[in-house]
C-alpha cells in the first residue's frame, strides 16, 4: 500500500483509535516492586539518592505493604541490611535475619503479594563482594553452597520465589538442587541471568550498603560490550533449572532484553536498576522532563522490547496513574 491510498494517520486521530491497535500495554501484573528493610523500630527513611524509595524497619513493614495490596501490585523483591557484617555474610542465611523477618511479616499481613527475595551476600559481607574471597578473588565454588543456604532460609521463612542476583557459575544449580532436597521444588528460581557490571546501580549501593570495599565486580558480572555472552549465560541458567531469566538493566539493554525474548521461552524479567530511576526522578525535579509520561514510556519501551516482569521503583506510581 502506498500514499495517498494508505494513510497511517486514519488510526492515529483519536485515542480510541490508538488505542484500537495499540500493540503492548502496561499493566500493574507486569510489575514488581523493590523493598529495602533495615534493623531497629518504628524506621522509614527515605533514601537520598532515590526520592520516593524508603528504608523500613520490619515493624513499618505491614502499611507499607497493605498500600501495596490496595493498589494491585502483585509482588514485592525483598533487599536486607543486616545487623552486622563478616567475611562470609552468614546473616544472610540466619532464621532471624532480617529478610527472614520481613518475609514473615508480610505473610502474616496479606497472602495477595509474592515474596520475591534477593539472594546474595554483598549486602552481608564486610568487603562487599557478592561470595567468598581468597586473596582479593571471588571464590565461585566455594560460595555456591552459602548462596544455597540463603535461598533455602528464604524459602523456609515462606518465599514464594528466590532469585540470585550473584552471577557465580553454577548458582541456579546448585540452589535448584538444595531446595529440591529440602521439599520445596515448587518454589520458582527467577535468575538474573544477565547481569551486567553497570554504571546505573549507584543509588541501589547507597540504599542497599553494599558497595565493594576494594576493587569491582567487572570479574563476575557481564561486560556492557558483549551481547551474544548474553545468550550463553541465560543457557546455562535455562539449563541449570532457572524459570524466569532476568536482564539488569533494563532501559540501556533493550536489544538483549529482546534478544532473549526471541531465544528463550522462559518469562523473561527486567530491572529498571535506580540509576534509571534516578534519572528520570532527577531531571523531572528540574522540569527537564514529565515525570509521569517519561515513566510510562520508559516501562512501555521495555514490554515492548519483551519483558513479561519489570522490577521498577516506580510500581507504586504507575499503579496510581493506570490501576
Amino acid at each position: 500500500m502506498m500514499f495517498p491510498e494508505y494513510r497511517p494517520r486514519r488510526m492515529r486521530r483519536t485515542e480510541l483509535h490508538r488505542a484500537l491497535i495499540r500493540e503492548t500495554s502496561i499493566g500493574l501484573n507486569h510489575l514488581v516492586y523493590p523493598l529495602f528493610v533495615v534493623p531497629g523500630k518504628k524506621i522509614k527513611e527515605e533514601i537520598g539518592a532515590m526520592p520516593g524509595c524508603y528504608h523500613f524497619s520490619v515493624d513499618m513493614l505491614k502499611d507499607e505493604i497493605r498500600e501495596l495490596e490496595d493498589l494491585g501490585i502483585p509482588a514485592v523483591i525483598l533487599f536486607g541490611l543486616p545487623e552486622k557484617k563478616d567475611k562470609r555474610g552468614s546473616e544472610a542465611w540466619a532464621k532471624k535475619g532480617i529478610v527472614q523477618q520481613a518475609i514473615e511479616a508480610i505473610k502474616k499481613t496479606t497472602d495477595n503479594i509474592l515474596v520475591i527475595t534477593d539472594v546474595c551476600l554483598c549486602e552481608y559481607t564486610s568487603h562487599g563482594h557478592c561470595g567468598l574471597i581468597a586473596k582479593n578473588e571471588v571464590l565461585n565454588d566455594e560460595t555456591l553452597e552459602l548462596l544455597a543456604k540463603v535461598a533455602l532460609s528464604h524459602a523456609r521463612a515462606g518465599a514464594d520465589i528466590v532469585a540470585p542476583s550473584d552471577m557465580m557459575d553454577g548458582r541456579v544449580g546448585a540452589i535448584r538442587e538444595a531446595l529440591d532436597e529440602e521439599g520445596f521444588s515448587s518454589i520458582p528460581i527467577m535468575s538474573y541471568a544477565v547481569k551486567y557490571a553497570s554504571s546505573f546501580y549507584g543509588p541501589f549501593r547507597e540504599a542497599a550498603e553494599c558497595a565493594p570495599q576494594f576493587g569491582d565486580r567487572r570479574s563476575y558480572q557481564m561486560d556492557p560490550a558483549n551481547a551474544r555472552e548474553a545468550i550463553r549465560e541465560a543457557t546455562l541458567d535455562m539449563q541449570e533449572g532457572a524459570d524466569i531469566l532476568m536482564v539488569k538493566p533494563a532501559m540501556p539493554y533493550l536489544d538483549i532484553i529482546h534478544t532473549l525474548r526471541q531465544e528463550f521461552p522462559l518469562p523473561i524479567a527486567a530491572y529498571q536498576v535506580s540509576g534509571e530511576y534516578a534519572m528520570i526522578k532527577a531531571a523531572a525535579a528540574n522540569n527537564w522532563l514529565d515525570l509521569d509520561s517519561v515513566m510510562l514510556e520508559s516501562l512501555l519501551c521495555i514490554r515492548r522490547a519483551g519483558a513479561d516482569i519489570i522490577i521498577t521503583y516506580f510500581a507504586k506510581d504507575v499503579a496510581k496513574k493506570i490501576g
